[in-house]
């Protein structure tokens, strides 16, 4: 069972309206790594999630959280476009350099919103179940959790750096440190769950090869722990391969029916 209350969980409120803002805010909220992805990753995670029930809290906990991010972010578009008209999408696409890389103001937000904001990423394109994984194995989520926060508050701080309203910077300030305190969550839960299982996802498939093949010019991908010592598990020892040599077979198929059209020449294919 959900509950909306009304308050935000911090405080949002822009200095002075920003079309052009708003728009490119619309990246974090509904882009591959945006607020809406993370919240439907965890939440599926949770609902699906089986085993010890702390990880199921712990997911529905920062799941249910990024719900709220979600309402935030919206607010915060929703300020940002408080007085936008079609005569400001006019006057941003004056200015050639801004039409050009922006575009001027997404009209998307005038015609389908009404000033609000909207399921898309920055370039209006609609956000996307296939963003978010929830594969059941624990260890394989958490990671791509860690793996989500990282991109999100990456693009969050770019961001910041694109504005001077000091109201939307102390937004953005809160949502960083939330995600840099998720990032800690998931690698505490991460590192207990490798003590537990291993860090081979899935640990239940028994190990083979420990070769590292060399397929670049130089041997410089030798100086590193990926390449020399012991697997992190401990179950063998990395062999570098400086002039690795292909194992396998030359494939060699067979030839197509005609009625398929494969532009072969019969004769010579034939004669294979």
């Amino acid at each position: 069972m959900f509950r909306h209350q009304k308050e935000l969980q911090f405080e949002v409120k822009v200095d002075r309206p920003d079309p052009m803002l708003a728009r490119q805010i619309q990246e974090v909220l509904g882009g591959q790594f945006g607020e809406m992805t993370v919240m439907m990753q965890y939440l599926f995670q949770g609902f699906n999630c089986r085993g010890e029930e702390k990880y199921k809290d712990m997911l529905m906990d920062i799941g249910t959280e990024e719900i709220g991010h979600v309402e935030m972010l919206c607010t915060l578009i929703s300020q940002l476009l408080d007085g936008a008209s079609p005569e400001d999408q006019a006057e941003a696409a004056k200015d050639p350099a801004i039409a050009a890389i922006m575009g001027g103001i997404n009209p998307q937000h005038l015609l389908v919103s009404g000033l609000g904001g909207l399921p898309t990423n920055s370039k209006g394109v609609p956000w996307n179940g296939s963003y978010i994984v929830a594969s059941g194995n624990l260890l394989a989520d958490m990671r791509s959790n860690l793996h989500a926060e990282n991109q999100g508050r990456l693009q969050v701080a770019r961001l910041y750096h694109m504005t001077k309203d000091e109201g939307v910077r102390a937004t953005f300030r809160k949502m960083l440190a939330r995600d840099r305190y998720h990032q800690y969550q998931w690698m505490a839960a991460i590192a207990e769950l490798e003590e537990k299982n291993g860090v081979v996802v899935p640990a239940s498939f028994p190990p083979e090869a420990y070769e590292f093949w060399n397929l670049s010019e130089g041997n410089e991908s030798g100086d590193g722990l990926w390449a020399t010592g012991s697997a992190p598990d401990g179950t063998g020892d990395f062999v570098y391969v400086a002039e690795p040599v292909a194992k396998g077979q030359i494939p060699n198929q067979k030839v197509p029916a005609a009625e398929l059209h494969h532009d072969l020449d019969r004769n010579q294919s034939l004669n294979r």
